[in-house]
């Protein structure tokens, strides 16, 4: 028997959101509501809901969410990402990477060079978080050196992090929208290129924009050792490859050590701390792993609130609500597109706002007549828009968490994913029925 949708399911996300944007509003500075507190207090609302499940049960019931592929898979990266951080920093290869990069091009280009590195690595790689472990860093030094806003940096680095995101062929989201819409990988993968070219296209151009006639504050030293440089180049060239995440961050924090080590920026006693984080090596401030423990249990506590929102009808309540109100097949298209979107504000994850709305959405798109490839594409890409513009998923808390930025702050440059809201809407308006 269907479950029952249930608005009031929705309450402790409600709750999360007015306590900590109105916070954040109303002192003017969203640092004053320490993100983990208001996730706590709206876990608290989510266990006193529902007196008809026992309070073990709650208990079990969030242990089965915390303990999903996805939660642990991406806690894992968080670690591997904040190692490598740590690592290839100590190692002196962020600061030799960013002034071989402005040695070879002007400073003018580089945020838009920044977006373009993403975009590769997100493809190839077909993680977002691991594209953002990555670059982070590379955006800190780029934006000391040049003088260019930090936030716009690491937005131009999100941004491109969420375009493979939903076009890799590699990504856990494209597998899960392909699988639950029944259609052929390289069918969808046209279909959505189609689609968010012209989004890449526009965000090059508007970064060129933002940045013209900058880049002129004082860059000094831009020596460089290129050994330093070798970590960087080998974990670029491995995610473009394919190689599995988990292998690029080690591998690349193995290197970062072995060469700093070489080349005289570590001693053997550093290594640990290296990797750790969480101290002061050669005048540089190390966050390593214990600089990604906040986000870490961050997402624990998420994966807890959506398996309770979940289990009293939360998610099922939105799928429902959009199902009544579609009419024709635009409206079944963009009917998707809504869904795919709403389930991913609740979820703050995309890969299982795709694998929860995707059973609705096939029976949409088979009532309505909506192409498989067609209805796979727009959940993947609207789970993605989703994910890459709200304050509490876990791409715009693990770019803040790397460069010491809130996720309000990013926010504002992140024009990709708007622009690929708006090039995929256009798409379902303009674009002819007819399937070819």
């Amino acid at each position: 028997m269907e479950k029952k949708g249930r608005a009031s399911a929705l309450l402790p996300i409600v709750v999360f959101l007015v306590i900590f944007l109105g916070s954040g509003i109303v002192t003017g500075d969203f640092y004053s509501m320490p993100t983990i507190v208001a996730f706590l207090i709206a876990l608290c609302v989510a266990f006193l809901q529902n007196r008809s499940v026992s309070f073990d049960e709650k208990i079990h019931i969030i242990a089965k969410g915390v303990g999903d592929d996805n939660i642990i898979t991406m806690s894992l990266i968080f670690l591997c990402a904040g190692g490598f951080s740590g690592a290839v920093t100590a190692a002196g290869g962020v600061e030799s990477t960013v002034n071989l990069g402005l040695s070879i091009l002007p400073p003018s280009v580089a945020v838009a060079g920044l977006f373009v590195i993403g975009c590769f690595i997100s493809v190839s790689m077909g993680t977002s978080m691991g594209t953002i472990a990555a670059l982070a860093p590379i955006a800190v030094g780029i934006s000391e050196k040049t003088g260019f806003a930090m936030a716009v940096c690491i937005g131009a680095v999100v941004c491109g992090a969420m375009f493979g995101d939903n076009l890799s062929m590699i990504s856990d989201t494209t597998i899960a929208a392909v699988k639950t819409q029944g259609c052929e990988m390289k069918d969808k993968f046209r279909e959505n290129f189609l689609i968010v070219l012209p989004a890449a296209i526009l965000t090059i151009i508007v970064f060129l924009f933002i940045t013209r006639g900058g880049g002129t504050a004082e860059m000094g030293d831009l020596t460089f050792n290129i050994w330093r440089v070798v970590p960087y180049v080998l974990v670029l060239v491995g995610a473009l490859i394919g190689i599995n995440v988990f292998v690029v961050l080690i591998g690349g924090t193995i290197l970062s050590l072995i060469v700093g080590i070489a080349t005289g920026s570590l001693a053997w006693n550093q290594i640990f701390l290296a990797i750790g984080g969480n101290t002061t090596i050669n005048g540089q401030e190390i966050s390593g792993v214990m600089g990604m423990y906040d986000i870490t249990v961050i997402s624990i506590i998420v994966a807890c609130i959506v398996s309770l929102v979940k289990e009293y009808g939360g998610i099922q309540f939105i799928l429902q609500w959009i199902h009544k109100r579609i009419k024709g097949e635009k409206g079944a298209e963009l009917g998707i597109a809504g869904l795919a979107l709403l389930v991913d504000a609740c979820t703050a994850n995309n890969t299982v706002a795709i694998v929860m709305a995707g059973p609705i959405a096939k029976e949409i798109s088979e009532e309505y007549c909506v192409s498989p490839r067609r209805s796979a594409s727009l959940l993947d890409i609207f789970t993605s828009v989703g994910q890459g513009l709200i304050p509490y998923g876990a791409q715009l808390l693990s770019a803040a968490s790397l460069t010491a930025l809130t996720p309000y702050d990013i926010i504002p440059y992140l024009y990709y994913p708007i622009l690929m809201a708006v090039s995929a809407v256009l798409f379902i308006l303009l674009r002819s029925r007819k399937e070819a």
